[in-house]
């Protein structure tokens, strides 16, 4: 996990787990809409899991 995908994670927490599928990515913003932290929370989480 790098700098620069930490702070897209803070910014865009949807946007960034693009490449970790499309479930994630629909967990993520679904996360994201009911609220920013929780959505935050779970990009950084899924980030931080290897490929």
């Amino acid at each position: 996990m790098s700098f620069l995908q930490v702070i897209l994670a803070i910014l865009f927490p949807p946007l960034v787990v693009y490449d970790r599928g499309f479930g994630s990515m629909l967990i993520v913003f679904l996360l994201t809409l009911c609220g920013w932290v929780p959505g935050v929370i779970a990009a950084l989480i899924i980030l931080n899991k290897n490929k």
